[in-house]
């Protein structure tokens, strides 16, 4: 019988290992105060207009700004060395809180406290853009990890970069509750501002050798190059069903993005929502360290498929009550297998994308993903508001046919769009499971030898003729 290898350590203590972790711990830092900005907006803006309309536009503004940039933040990644990119986010993040910031304090009183304030909708859009450019890291950190962490470690690399994203949840919903309720967006605006404005000075010593992706590999057209990527995407087997998939699930996804707040805002006051996710941030911390300590095995498209049908039925099953703790033991599920999946995608692309295409793929990615969220999230805060709320309460039709068993008002109708996304979300992940494409990309990975590591990239690299400008960034210090 042939033993089986066992899968190497990942090793943070020395070399590119521990690079990685100042890159990580940078990226915690400004997760945390892009997070804390996007929460303390949302649960600022409901409280000044209590409009489940105004939460649903701007979960809209987020998500199709994060569509439409996705490509063309990928290209700068893959053109442009990566802790430079880190860099970029970081300032250009700082540079829009300050007119946020300059916004906020000369708004005359009032200008915020309804929808129609133009006031308002100018501040809201600066905020995102600065919450935006925090997206750049999101796309530049799966490469980063192909670039400092061998293949048979980056599973549980990733994982890490889950926890992250966790313990940035964990200290976001525990703060921007808090500090909407002592001084609305004032004392979030500062504290982002001085924090990011730090991690940036800490990014300054950082650097990372890598191969010089920025001239125009064999085939490689360079800059954004979206027919090239949509080539590659093709080229892998199952690939593009992975990619529909995700699209499909954000598409419900986005009635989270729109009514979760609210929902959870008509349960419980903002200081007691903002410190219970706090709680509930700590399952994406366990969930990532689980990947990291186990990793994903052989077949990560299978755990992605496994990890989306539990939680649509999860998604389906909580909102059949109102019910605070059937919220909170729902949400901390989600949370807790949120870093599988996104490993699992991750890891994927991280093994089948050569790494010189790989900000490109990963943006294309989240581009595709993406797309179908602002359409949901634009969508679904009129429609509950003006639909089905009304259909849920009073003499309304749903009120008369389920409102015995299931309840009536405005939490349920909010309740009942949770449970229809959870209904279709199961349909489609049995589906999926079904399908041929599953099968070719889980064989797909598993033929793959590993993927194109750094070093077979700086060999693939084509000198460019005399005089090209490569748009190449300054080196980093």
């Amino acid at each position: 019988m042939t033993e089986t290898t066992p899968a190497p350590r990942l090793d943070l203590r020395t070399g590119n290992g521990r690079t990685f972790l100042h890159l990580l711990a940078n990226t915690l830092v400004v997760a945390v105060m892009n997070y804390t900005l996007w929460f303390a907006l949302t649960f600022w803006v409901f409280i000044e207009t209590r409009s489940v309309f105004a939460t649903g536009m701007i979960a809209g503004i987020f998500v199709l700004a994060t569509a439409s940039t996705g490509v063309w933040f990928g290209s700068l990644v893959d053109h442009h060395r990566k802790v430079s990119i880190l860099r970029a986010s970081s300032a250009v993040s700082v540079l829009f809180y300050a007119v946020a910031l300059a916004i906020y304090l000369l708004a005359p009183d009032g200008s915020f406290r309804t929808p129609a304030s133009v006031w308002l909708w100018v501040f809201v859009v600066v905020v995102m853009l600065g919450v935006m450019a925090g997206n750049l890291r999101t796309i530049a950190m799966p490469t980063l990890v192909t670039l400092l962490i061998p293949e048979g470690s980056r599973d549980r690399a990733n994982g890490l970069v889950g926890t992250t994203t966790g313990a940035s949840f964990l200290v976001t919903s525990v703060i921007s509750g808090l500090l909407v309720a002592a001084g609305g967006m004032y004392y979030a605006l500062l504290l982002a501002i001085g924090l990011i404005g730090l991690s940036l000075l800490h990014l300054v010593p950082i650097s990372v050798e890598e191969p010089e992706l920025l001239v125009t590999h064999e085939g490689d057209a360079g800059g954004v190059d979206l027919r090239g990527t949509w080539r590659l995407v093709r080229s892998v087997p199952g690939l593009v069903a992975l990619i529909a998939f995700s699209c499909f699930n954000n598409f419900l996804g986005g009635a989270f993005m729109a009514l979760m707040d609210a929902y959870g805002l008509s349960l419980v006051s903002v200081q007691v929502w903002g410190l219970l996710w706090g709680g509930l941030s700590t399952g994406v911390i366990i969930g990532g360290l689980l990947v990291a300590r186990l990793g994903l095995g052989s077949n990560p498209v299978r755990v992605l498929l496994l990890v989306n049908l539990t939680l649509w039925t999860v998604t389906m099953l909580f909102p059949l009550r109102s019910s605070i703790v059937m919220l909170s033991v729902a949400m901390f599920i989600y949370m807790l297998l949120m870093p599988f999946a996104e490993s699992a995608e991750q890891t994927v692309l991280q093994k089948v994308v050569p790494l010189h295409r790989q900000g490109r793929v990963f943006g294309f990615a989240q581009s595709v993903e993406q797309a179908a969220s602002p359409l949901t999230a634009f969508l679904i805060g009129p429609i509950t508001q003006f639909a089905v709320i009304p259909w849920l309460s009073g003499d309304g039709g749903g009120a008369r046919a389920i409102g015995g068993w299931f309840g009536t008002g405005p939490d349920r109708g909010i309740a009942f769009v949770f449970v229809l996304c959870g209904v279709l979300g199961i349909v489609a992940t049995v589906l999926a499971f079904a399908s041929p494409w599953y099968r070719r990309l889980a064989d797909a990975y598993s033929r793959q030898p590993g993927g194109a590591t750094p070093e077979e990239d700086l060999e693939a690299v084509q000198p460019p003729p005399a005089g090209t400008v490569t748009g190449q960034l300054p080196p980093p210090v």
